[in-house]
């Protein structure tokens, strides 16, 4: 929530007409919360012989530009093949915390991404697992383990985060063999000792030089991307014209649609749509205590098929990949990522031809309808973009292609002087086989005096569907949570804090079969718990 308060303190002055609302006899003051929690299906958990490694067992306090850098080495007992391997992180924290990015990467390749719970004065434990077994490649031999979370603990900010990190590697055996998937995992990151991710402004780009195998037959990226500061609240920002026109505001710029680019050699190879990420302290904090916000927590990355670009990769020589933020952004995006190659064991050389790499610039059409702060501004995009090519493999020649197309609406609305916001936003669309349909809408209402008399009430919406349909095993997942709630202050003392909130997740587990899992919470705590599958 600091980008709304953070930014209507500045404004203050600005909107005298802006008073303290009077705190409610209604109104509850919630400062402990049940431990965070999330609808998402477990990973499951193969009946074949395993190992546990305990991979990081570290406490994170004033850890800024201070990763954990140690070493994963496979357990002797379990050397594979493996059916799965999964990964655990359990954190635990106390006292008064902002909300930390966070990253793990092993021999260089990130594997996870994700962002930690605000603590409460009793302390929090939360937990999740992640199927890690597409990086099975890298987890043969002891590979450098790198975790990163910058974090600041002082007489304000006085929670550490205490975090344990394990992996278990299951057995395969003839009922639960080694899954078909990519046999080598080439990272982005220079340094495989040190964080893979980089925080990029306008106009840097994240540059790797890479070396796929000579007989790469399939090629694709997975890309993480999260923006930072005013960026965090993206999908709110307004045009650049509005903030230059109430530079006392606080408002931010940009606009409201953002796109993440990859190319190959400088040429353009696929764009992704990012999901509206909402920290657990984003908005307003009693919306995401005890239920976190969706891909808050379990962050999932962006693919692209590369594919028709190995004809001008496998020649043996480094090539340069670039991850590029989105255009006009007003803060820091920290992308990062990993390329997955499949080669072909019965030729030397895959060699092949790009004949297309259609991926034009973004029409991004905006209109405003007001004046001043009082304002709505429209923001439509009709996206596509394609890449074809022809490889020479062992079965033949063999056209390949990538493609995305989506369309993005977000309306944005200004009202009372500034003092409310809604936001209604939908992408919908698909990458090849895959689709994904985000939905996102904000309320929020500020009553601000200043730091010690505020009041902030908010409704959100978020949703995320992903399904697909052909190019292999079936997906299908529908995820949404509806929160309400806010806080405030009066006279310095905290006067409001409180929320409720629901989650709905149900599709296809890992395992093929149908779950469902609804969750209901009022005033920090679970009143209905209910799954099934």
């Amino acid at each position: 929530m600091r980008r709304y308060l953070t930014a209507l303190l500045v404004a203050v002055a600005a909107l005298s007409v802006v008073t303290a609302a009077p705190a409610s006899a209604a109104d509850r003051v919630v400062t402990d919360y049940q431990d965070p929690l999330t609808a998402l299906p477990p990973v499951s958990r193969p009946p074949t012989p395993h190992c546990a490694v305990t991979a990081m067992q570290h406490v994170f306090a004033n850890s800024y530009g201070q990763p954990y850098v140690g070493t994963l080495t496979p357990p002797a007992e379990c050397a594979g093949p493996w059916t799965k391997v999964v990964l655990s992180w359990t954190g635990k924290s106390q006292g008064r915390q902002y909300d930390r990015l966070a990253g793990l990467w092993i021999g260089g390749a990130e594997v996870l991404r994700t962002s930690t719970p605000e603590p409460d004065p009793s302390g929090i434990t939360w937990s999740f697992d992640r199927d890690i077994t597409e990086f099975s490649p890298l987890l043969h031999q002891p590979q450098p383990f790198v975790v990163d979370l910058g974090n600041v603990v002082n007489d304000t900010y006085t929670g550490p985060y205490d975090i344990t990190v394990t992996i278990t590697y299951y057995q395969a055996d003839r009922a639960h063999p080694a899954p078909k998937q990519a046999d080598t995992v080439v990272p982005l990151a220079a340094d495989a000792s040190k964080p893979g991710w980089q925080d990029l402004a306008a106009g840097k780009n994240y540059t790797a030089q890479v070396t796929v195998p000579a007989n790469t037959a399939k090629l694709t990226a997975e890309i993480y991307a999260r923006g930072g500061g005013c960026e965090e609240f993206w999908w709110s920002n307004v045009p650049d014209s509005l903030v230059q026109a109430n530079p006392s505001a606080g408002l931010c710029g940009g606009g409201a649609y953002r796109e993440v680019e990859v190319t190959v050699d400088g040429r353009p190879a696929g764009v992704v749509s990012p999901y509206s990420v909402i920290y657990t302290g984003g908005v307003a904090p009693m919306l995401w205590r005890p239920i976190t916000a969706i891909d808050s927590i379990v962050t999932l990355p962006y693919t692209i098929d590369l594919s028709p670009f190995i004809g001008l990769l496998t020649d043996g020589k480094p090539h340069t990949v670039q991850l590029i933020p989105p255009k006009g952004i007003v803060d820091l995006w920290t992308l990062g990522g990993n390329l997955f190659a499949t080669t072909d064991p019965h030729v030397k050389r895959v060699t092949g031809t790009l004949l297309q790499d259609i991926v034009p610039d973004a029409d991004v059409r905006t209109t405003t309808n007001g004046t001043g702060l009082d304002n709505k501004v429209v923001t439509h995009v009709q996206r596509s973009w394609r890449t074809t090519g022809v490889l020479h493999t062992s079965a033949g020649f063999v056209p390949v292609n990538s493609t995305g197309q989506w369309t993005f609406d977000n309306t944005t609305t200004l009202a009372d002087s500034g003092a409310k916001q809604t936001t209604d936003q939908r992408v919908l669309g698909n990458y090849g086989t895959n689709g994904f349909d985000f939905s996102l809408t904000a309320d929020v209402t500020q009553h601000i005096v200043d730091d010690n008399n505020y009041r902030i009430d908010a409704t959100v919406h978020q949703g995320r569907r992903l399904w697909t349909v052909g190019g292999g095993p079936a997906a299908l997942s529908v995820d949404t949570i509806d929160t309400s709630g806010g806080f405030g202050r009066t006279n310095g003392v905290l006067s409001y804090a409180d929320g409720q909130s629901s989650e709905r997740w149900s599709g296809l587990a890992d395992t093929g079969r149908f779950y469902s899992h609804d969750i209901d919470t009022a005033h920090g705590y679970v009143t209905r718990d209910v799954h099934f599958g």
